[in-house]
């Protein structure tokens, strides 16, 4: 395998166009997610569209020792990964006293353990190379509290502050990681975390639009991505100033709540 970009939740959404945007480049696939009969589909779809390799890998990267199993996969195949994107992820809606433990638990593990192994794991290897790029999927919900979505938006919080400090101790190695950051989106994303009904969430950017500025970025080496120039200004310029108070109740009245 070529040129190859390692996805994890290929399965829909951001995940599923960013393997598109890949295999139109010409880049050979390792696709990662639950559904091992939507990743064979996807596969064939790739293959006879673009001539491109793709290993599926069907597996819950919540299980214990998942990341380890893939990453012996992939380095037993001897298939040398130049993108690795950390995508997987999901959200969870209502206050956080009445959430269950094992989905929010669930959440914090797949949204921020997992993108940190996975990360570990192969990030010596391009290191070694001296060359790789590194996409992990964030959110703007990363730039501030979210009352309702306290754990999500405090796990890709984490995700854009690790991206951050990674891409700047590998930087003199060749090595460049991005936080891609966008707003709603349309996905499955908002019907699993149980947020469909809420306002802000009705109308999301194009997954496919949102795939192709997140892989340019990577490509470029781009440090923080956000997909609407509306929210980043907002969030770099007035959020910044006002009370965090204020700014509390602002975010649960966008939360619907």
């Amino acid at each position: 395998m070529k040129n190859t970009a390692l996805i994890t939740g290929a399965s829909s959404g951001i995940g599923r166009e960013l393997a598109w945007v890949h295999a139109e480049t010409g880049g050979d696939l390792v696709l990662i997610a639950r559904r091992g009969e939507v990743l064979e589909e996807l596969k064939l779809q790739l293959v006879e569209k673009h001539k491109v390799e793709v290993l599926c890998i069907a597996i819950d990267l919540n299980e214990l020792g998942a990341v380890k199993k893939v990453y012996d996969q992939v380095d037993a195949a001897g298939i040398e990964i130049n993108f690795l994107i950390n995508n997987a992820g999901f959200g969870n809606h209502g206050p956080f006293y009445k959430h269950d433990w094992s989905t929010d638990g669930g959440m914090i593990h797949l949204n921020v353990t997992v993108l940190s192994e996975m990360t570990h794991r192969f990030l010596p290897d391009m290191l070694q190379r001296k060359h790789g790029h590194i996409l992990n999927v964030g959110s703007t919900a990363g730039f501030l509290p979210g009352p309702t979505m306290a754990v999500y938006y405090a796990s890709k919080a984490y995700v854009l502050s690790f991206s951050q400090a990674i891409a700047e101790e590998v930087a003199e190695f060749g090595v460049t990681v991005t936080a891609l950051c966008p707003g709603p989106v349309a996905t499955e994303f908002f019907d699993r975390a149980h947020a469909k009904d809420v306002g802000m969430f009705k109308k999301g950017a194009s997954a496919r639009k949102v795939a192709e500025l997140g892989y340019r970025s990577m490509k470029k080496g781009r440090l923080v991505v956000i997909d609407q120039w509306g929210l980043w200004f907002l969030l770099n310029f007035v959020t910044p100033w006002v009370p965090r108070r204020t700014l509390l109740k602002i975010s649960r009245w966008l939360l619907g709540s």
